[in-house]
């Protein structure tokens, strides 16, 4: 049973609570292996439900899974110069196997488009060959120097979709259908509100053409950077020579675009979500969305609220929630109550002898309100309270964004002391230049997570830019992120 210590408060230290909530909801461990993470069953079923929603869209929009290996020879990284120059000091290399020196070192993919589009020149050969559009669900490996569970570990899952296309309007489009659907993921499963956007080019994926990417406001008022969707142009293509004979009869490269999201999206959850109390989860990645608590006092009372319980538990079960039964002996209700809590369960099924009697339970939602209920119908309360429960998580997340958002700064010094006070998203002028984008991260710590889509600007365009005074070219959105 997971520790009945207080947690610390968000508000005293934000990254004691993320760790403590991870710890109590029995999410992740520390692995004996530096920066590495042990993903425990709780947090892996969260996984497995974010895998489940996220493949079925995938197949969706006509997509197929397959594998590559995780080892890349380290000539295929160099083929590419700024894909290698982006992930050279991230790499872990393989220099001896079967006890012997290896005649070419081997780079554990840091990620794989290099060895995606190496077999990509084997397959593609015509026009008819195209779109080639592929996803895998593999694991990952960046040597990162400061690790936190699921927002940064050196190993990590994810997937990552790579596909090939014929003309850039057509690579374009994917790039720009694949952020729609992981904006979908964020806010129809997750319940977590998200800017989309287009990364300036200092902040855009080693080797791409252009970033997109989802970005998330936390309750500490850090962003995070959710998902990326890269329309990588012809830049891999030439470096592998992978190239179709066009209908007309002539000889092209293809357009290339990778996506990805990864285990990051639970750190995500848990600070979108979760209380000083422990975990939240929204009941649609829950591992248990509702958790049924016998309540008794003697053994008589004993048998009749746990056949009543297991009688609920397969009827909830053949509706399609998913549900455990917590007939432990020896354990308070009290106890349990604290220990579902503190795992983020959305509901609790609360069964005792007057329960039993009135043919009624007692229904508790993880974020507050309890009620007595009449057994029959259950299923259909639940599906709906799931989704008040959601909607509600979501407006909530929204508010607590936009409540923490700045739009139009009318200083530098505006701009400045809203980042070094609780902080946010800023929406503000910008004039382009790279080196103002490296003076203001120099010094507000803070990075243009985005170039907003037309939705999420602001009413009235910016005409200068909030640093130099200078013509605006676009509105940037500014945070401090994970």
């Amino acid at each position: 049973m997971a520790d009945e210590k207080a947690l610390t408060p968000r508000a005293t230290d934000f990254s004691a609570w993320y760790n403590e909530v991870i710890q109590r909801a029995e999410l992740a461990d520390y692995s004996p292996v530096r920066g590495c993470m042990v993903i425990r069953p709780n947090g892996y079923a969260i996984w497995e439900q974010m895998q489940r929603a996220l493949d079925g869209m995938f197949k969706e929009t006509g997509h197929q899974n397959a594998y590559f290996p995780l080892f890349i020879p380290q000539s295929f990284l160099a083929k590419e110069a700024e894909h290698v120059e982006g992930f050279a000091p991230e790499t872990a290399v393989v220099t001896h196997g079967g006890g012997k020196l290896l005649e070419e070192p081997l780079v554990v993919r840091p990620t794989s488009e290099t060895i995606i589009y190496s077999m990509y020149a084997k397959w593609i050969q015509s026009y008819r060959d195209l779109p080639v559009l592929l996803n895998q669900w593999a694991n990952v490996v960046r040597w990162e120097m400061r690790t936190r569970l699921f927002l940064r570990t050196t190993e990590f899952l994810w997937q990552e979709g790579h596909t090939a296309h014929a003309t850039e309007a057509e690579a374009e489009a994917e790039a720009r259908q694949m952020l729609g659907v992981y904006r979908r993921f964020a806010e129809e499963w997750m319940a977590m509100p998200v800017v989309t956007g287009r990364k300036t080019e200092s902040e855009k994926f080693a080797g791409a053409l252009r970033t997109y990417a989802i970005e998330a406001l936390m309750q500490d008022n850090k962003a995070l950077q959710a998902g990326t969707s890269h329309h990588l142009g012809q830049n891999f293509a030439k470096a592998f020579d992978v190239r179709f004979q066009t209908e007309t009869g002539g000889m092209a490269h293809v357009w290339n675009t990778s996506w990805g999201v990864s285990t990051r999206l639970i750190g995500g959850l848990i600070m979108t979500h979760s209380d000083d109390r422990g975990l939240v989860c929204p009941p649609r990645l829950a591992q248990f969305q509702a958790v049924i608590v016998p309540i008794w006092k003697n053994d008589a009372e004993r048998v009749a609220v746990l056949e009543a319980g297991e009688r609920l538990r397969r009827a909830l079960h053949a509706g399609g929630v998913r549900v455990h039964l917590d007939a432990r002996d020896g354990m308070k209700p009290g106890a349990k109550y604290y220990e579902w809590e503190g795992r983020g369960v959305p509901f609790r099924v609360e069964v005792g002898p007057r329960d039993v009697a009135a043919d009624t339970v007692m229904l508790a939602c993880r974020t507050g309100g309890k009620e007595p209920v009449p057994q029959g119908g259950l299923v259909e309360r639940l599906y709906a309270a799931m989704d008040r429960m959601h909607a509600d998580l979501f407006e909530a997340a929204r508010a607590r964004r936009e409540a923490a958002s700045l739009r139009g700064p009318r200083s530098r010094q505006e701009f400045t002391d809203f980042l070094e006070g609780d902080g946010g998203f800023v929406y503000a002028g910008f004039c382009g230049d790279p080196a103002v984008e490296a003076e203001i991260k120099a010094a507000t710590k803070a990075t243009i997570r985005v170039l907003p889509d037309p939705e999420f600007r602001s009413p009235e365009a910016p005409a200068t830019c909030i640093w130099t005074g200078r013509p605006a070219v676009a509105e940037a959105l500014w945070a401090r992120a994970y």
